[in-house]
């Protein structure tokens, strides 16, 4: 992942169903972490709630990378950031680290495209959230 900036940090609590029968953190856990993240980035970006029954953004891809084990004794956040907007499609990044030590312990690429909830297809994304993303980032995200 290249160098990137992440404004927003999202601290998430570890839950005793969240490990699995080697101790750690169960792979498919981090999905949630990442979702949560995203969650609560576009509603800091928005600065308001999303309403997601209106959602105008749909995740077309997600690549993740698991660097090193989470355990239950950890304290984590997740971390998240907007790397690139185009016409159809914006890309996010996200990491999991260890707040106290700062080890990236996960990576995460997600492609999310614009969505029109009536047709049920693909749209241009918003320029509200072009400039809402870019106002936030502290920087040109378009292409």
């Amino acid at each position: 992942m290249q160098d990137i900036t992440f404004k927003h940090t999202l601290p998430v609590q570890l839950r005793f169903n969240d490990i699995d029968a080697l101790g750690h953190v169960n792979n498919s856990v981090y999905f949630t972490f990442y979702d949560l993240g995203k969650a609560r980035y576009f509603e800091e970006v928005k600065r308001s709630p999303i309403n997601w029954n209106d959602a105008d953004l749909v995740i077309a891809n997600v690549n993740a990378n698991f660097l090193s084990p989470v355990f239950m004794s950890e304290s984590i956040a997740v971390q998240t950031a907007t790397l690139s907007i185009g016409n159809k499609s914006l890309k996010v990044v996200q990491r999991i680290i260890n707040t106290d030590t700062k080890e990236v312990k996960a990576t995460c690429e997600t492609i999310l495209v614009g969505f029109d909830v009536a047709t049920s297809s693909a749209k241009e994304i918003s320029v509200e959230w072009k400039e809402a993303i870019s106002f936030y980032e502290g920087r040109e995200l378009c292409k």
